[in-house]
């Protein structure tokens, strides 16, 4: 190698294209499984929530909580008119909180969103997923076909970790 290819650091680290390289390849994975972890998240939550576009928002509020209409649209690359009819589903839902930002200038204050915490987004969709199996599991009784006693024998509890702490 020549001395062009390394350098020292002063030292006695080498300093060279190499070790960039590698930091720089470092930089991209960790970005890759980011991303990866993002629309695995976004993808179950999709399920969750009905639509890509209300899990995209959620977990955006998430990481950005207070932000509006506008900026969820800037940070998410969805359409604005998009953003803002889902916030309002998600508001009426109870899923995200709205609340009037506090500005000191004269002009129109626009409405901030914040998301429910994860664990009351789970608790608020158990209900229904527990009546859907429930309707299933006792499907020949409601179809007359057999002699079920409609009883509901699936529950389903959610146990919050918060729950086992004194």
């Amino acid at each position: 190698m020549s001395t062009d290819d390394h350098s020292d650091d002063g030292q006695g680290t080498p300093v060279d294209g190499e070790h960039e390289g590698v930091r720089n390849r470092l930089e991209q994975e960790a970005e890759r499984a980011a991303e990866e972890f993002d629309e695995g998240i976004v993808e179950l939550l999709s399920w969750v929530l009905d639509t890509e576009t209300r899990a995209r928002i959620y977990v955006y509020l998430r990481q950005h909580p207070g932000s509006t209409s506008e900026e969820i649209a800037e940070g998410t690359g969805l359409y604005p008119s998009t953003v803002r009819e889902a916030l309002a589903e998600l508001n009426e839902e109870g899923k995200v909180q709205r609340s009037k930002r506090e500005s000191e200038s004269a002009g129109n204050n626009p409405y901030e969103y914040t998301a429910m915490a994860p664990s009351e987004l789970v608790g608020s969709v158990i209900e229904e997923i527990q009546e859907e199996l429930n309707t299933v599991f006792n499907l020949d009784s409601h179809l007359g076909m057999g002699c079920g006693d409609d009883d509901d024998p699936v529950e389903i509890t959610v146990k919050d970790d918060a729950d086992d702490r004194p």
